[in-house]
């Protein structure tokens, strides 16, 4: 094997420009890094720089080097959709032909609330695409005095559920979940995932969502990269919500993340431990916290911290190691609505032993990256994965 040890970073949502289909999304000029980039002014990133983000796209605060430790390029997604689900599924190999269904524009039908509110015992408020802090911030008084559930969605195929612990206990909220999870997957309302979304606090001022969150996701169904390498007996290692989005389906082993930062921290003492095969991370808040509030400045802020933190993580990897940074759809802080943003992402691959880094051309699929992980294990590639080894990587 050329890796031991494969660290996959998902910066979720750090797209790097409109794919050639994104006029159909609505989604034509976007550039989530390079229009943050602008409306800081630049951002200082010299950890990026030094890996070749500026082979790339012309992000201010970057320039052209040689990286002889990195292969950088980019990718497309084949898959039809733009959200989470169908971006991580792709990177384990699938190609998603029909869209997740979303709710983003017209909040759910009023059949599928009803049925939720006669099978759970419960009635809920909401019902229109929000940020989770936000929503409960406006609406978590009314509920403290109603009891009434706070629902809501997003830009991604999801149903969220928000209710005070000290008002529906987190085993109640879990309950009713698990109603709308089986509500949730006929055809007509066919769900990526369901989330409780717990939260305390006594007012507005002091509502706060606990760790206590919990998806119940579709599963892919085949088996995707995670799978292979499970089945094989190679450790899969999830960090943050990896394990979520593939409802458990190949993962060996799995921790939750409160944050970018926590993100970064459990990567970290991933590589102090001592295993064979794939480290999966995803790391949230870039879209949750800036993409879809619209906060350039904030998702900016966000890159420079990752960038600063990715400078402690490097000098730990050894010639053993392969890091991946990549990214899972756009979601361009300067775009207009709130949805994510129909982008390639970025593809940078650093290992100490590398000693010819250079830009490689273009790749057509985010499974690209699942062939590669599989290829470096010497694995079979399922017949319905879409991938292909990028093999400058593994040379």
């Amino acid at each position: 094997m050329p890796f031991k040890r494969i660290f996959l970073i998902v910066m979720d949502s750090v797209g790097i420009g409109a794919q050639h289909d994104a006029k159909a999304f609505g989604d034509e000029g976007t550039n989530t890094f390079l229009h943050t980039a602008q409306a800081c002014g630049s951002l200082n990133i010299p950890t990026l720089n030094q890996l070749g983000l500026a082979d790339l796209a012309n992000i201010p605060g970057t320039s052209k080097r040689e990286h002889p430790q990195s292969f950088v390029t980019t990718l497309i997604e084949k898959s039809a959709g733009k959200d989470t689900m169908t971006g991580h599924w792709e990177i384990m190999g699938l190609e998603i032909k029909e869209p997740f269904q979303t709710f983003t524009k017209t909040g759910f039908p009023q059949a599928l609330i009803d049925e939720l509110s006669q099978k759970s015992g419960h009635r809920f408020v909401g019902n229109i695409a929000a940020s989770g802090t936000q929503i409960i911030e406006e609406l978590g008084e009314h509920h403290l005095k109603t009891g009434e559930i706070i629902l809501y969605t997003s830009a991604d195929s999801v149903l969220q559920l928000a209710a005070n612990e000290s008002i529906v206990s987190v085993q109640e909220l879990y309950r009713v979940c698990e109603i709308a999870r089986e509500i949730c997957m006929c055809p007509e309302y066919l769900l990526g995932r369901i989330i409780a979304r717990p939260f305390v606090g006594d007012s507005k001022k002091t509502f706060k969502r606990t760790p206590n969150r919990h998806d119940y996701a579709l599963s892919p169904g085949v088996d995707t990269t995670l799978d292979v390498l499970k089945n094989n007996g190679f450790e899969t290692s999830c960090v943050g919500k990896i394990s979520d989005i593939f409802n458990q389906q190949g993962v060996s082993r799995s921790q939750k993340t409160i944050s970018n930062s926590d993100g970064m921290v459990k990567t970290s003492q991933e590589i102090d431990r001592s295993f064979t095969g794939l480290c999966f991370v995803n790391l949230v808040e870039f879209d949750s916290e800036y993409g879809h509030r619209r906060n350039p400045k904030g998702y900016g802020k966000a890159i420079e911290t990752f960038d600063q933190e990715l400078s402690l993580l490097l000098p730990k990897l050894t010639a053993e190691d392969l890091l991946i940074i990549t990214a899972d759809h756009g979601n361009d802080p300067t775009h207009t609505g709130t949805d994510h943003t129909r982008e390639k992402v970025p593809g940078i691959f650093y290992s100490p032993s590398f000693k010819l880094g250079r830009q490689l051309k273009e790749r057509l699929t985010f499974a690209d990256l699942g062939a590669t992980i599989l290829a470096n294990f010497k694995l079979d590639i399922p017949s319905h994965h879409i991938g292909k080894p990028i093999v400058e990587v593994l040379d």
